[in-house]
């Protein structure tokens, strides 16, 4: 057992009976305040535990690890000093909270360490050096098939034979709380025989989780699925935001592009691939067999309940989606597999995104563009509204969490509200 996942474990701090970041969890982020620069902390309850200050006072001192890893506006230069030196990292700090023995006398200083959530800023924890947004739910990819192609052709003919992805934008991922502009550019409305241009009309969410790369390879060399969960450090709730409009004029023949690159938003606590040892479930049977660089052995799938509110700008709340990251046809380890197939180089930071995820009935469909079947079934909102995509003023919040055997492991949430477009600025 990895020690700092001991369910036996209670810290000294207090930590609501709910809270998605028990002493087992030890989530990896960045914070700063009025008075200290970014730097790296993780997170107990509603505690924010500044790992700069823990190094500095010398619990770390035998782990020799450089302060300016932990004095960072990023967790990259951390997550490369590779899993072996970061688990003794997390191990340490559940040393350092525990109740039962404080042999490091942790509990005396916690005034250095330790700060309220309310009285810092959460920042985006990586540099996102690059960006993968797969399709790896076949409940989503049939669906989407199905409006547009038919029920006899909604799946492509690869799509049971390989984790299909794109490129996507890193520079314009954010983290939780940063608004959203609607975004604008070339649609080809219903009835019209030339396209225009103006602000999307049908903006959608896309609940998807993410991994992030921990370690890099070289270029020419490809991971095995038995290797690749090596290089994963750890996971954060992705909205992928979706101009359905924008992408629908433009991804014949090259696939998306503008009408995703605009946004992606994620949760600000990368949880570590460790902390959710507890929760692996086996995948879904994938038939015809996959070719044999995508096989692998044991369960290689995470049970994560996810769900998906729309807030009003009054404050009105509907739940629009409970779905669970168990669903996913391929999983991580197929996704890195193939990612370095072709010998493809991978960077610490790199993001892999799941693609929607949705289940097998529509109250867990993962996108607005399913849940009202391309606007044709709107949803009801609590104030006599509803919704067929996402409006101006409107906040998406989505949350993810894993419980079993008494344990929860979370991942707060991730949200964003939509701003209206407004003109760009010609430089």
């Amino acid at each position: 057992m990895i020690k700092a996942n001991n369910p036996e474990l209670k810290s000294y701090l207090s930590v609501d009976k709910d809270s998605d970041f028990p002493i087992q969890n030890i989530p990896f982020g960045v914070f700063k305040t009025a008075t200290q620069p970014a730097r790296l902390c993780t997170r107990i309850g509603d505690h924010v535990i500044d790992l700069f200050s823990l190094n500095k006072l010398g619990f770390f001192i035998d782990l020799k690890i450089p302060a300016s890893v932990f004095e960072n506006d990023y967790i990259n230069d951390f997550m490369a000093l590779g899993k072996a030196q970061c688990r003794a990292v997390r191990d340490r700090i559940s040393e350092l909270l525990d109740n039962r023995k404080d042999k490091w006398n942790a509990h005396e200083l916690t005034e250095h360490f330790i700060h309220n959530i309310k009285d810092v800023e959460i920042l985006l924890p990586v540099k996102v050096t690059d960006y993968t947004d797969f399709y790896s739910s076949i409940e989503h990819a049939t669906n989407v098939g199905t409006m547009f192609r038919g029920v006899e052709n909604a799946l492509k003919p690869n799509w049971r034979h390989l984790p299909v992805g794109y490129h996507g934008r890193a520079s314009s991922i954010v983290v939780s709380g940063t608004p959203i502009k609607r975004p604008c550019g070339q649609q080809m409305p219903a009835d019209a025989t030339a396209p225009v241009y103006g602000p999307c009309r049908l903006l959608d969410f896309e609940l998807e989780m993410a991994f992030i790369v921990g370690q890099a390879t070289k270029q020419g060399e490809a991971l095995s699925t038995k290797a690749a969960e090596d290089y994963i450090f750890g996971m954060v709730l992705f909205n992928d935001w979706s101009a359905r409009d924008i992408q629908k004029w433009e991804y014949e023949p090259l696939g998306p592009f503008l009408g995703k690159s605009f946004a992606s938003s994620i949760s600000p606590w990368v949880v570590t691939l460790d902390a959710l040892e507890h929760f692996r479930v086996p995948g879904p049977v994938q038939e015809p067999a996959v070719l044999p660089y995508l096989q692998y052995e044991g369960h290689r799938n995470l049970d994560i309940h996810l769900e998906v509110d729309i807030q009003t700008p009054e404050g009105v709340v509907q739940t629009v989606c409970r779905s669970n990251f168990k669903y996913m046809y391929w999983n991580m380890a197929q996704q890195l597999a193939h990612h370095t197939v072709n010998g493809c180089n991978l960077n610490v930071g790199d993001m892999c995104a799941s693609g929607t995820i949705s289940g097998k009935t529509p109250d867990s469909y993962g996108s607005m563009l399913e849940i009202s079947w391309r606007g044709t079934k709107p949803v009801a909102m609590p104030d006599g509204t509803e919704r067929k995509f996402i409006q101006d003023g409107d906040t998406v919040i989505m949350r993810g969490m894993s419980e079993k055997d008494g344990l929860r492991i979370g991942f707060g949430e991730v949200s964003g509200a939509i701003i209206p477009a407004t003109p760009l600025v010609e430089v």
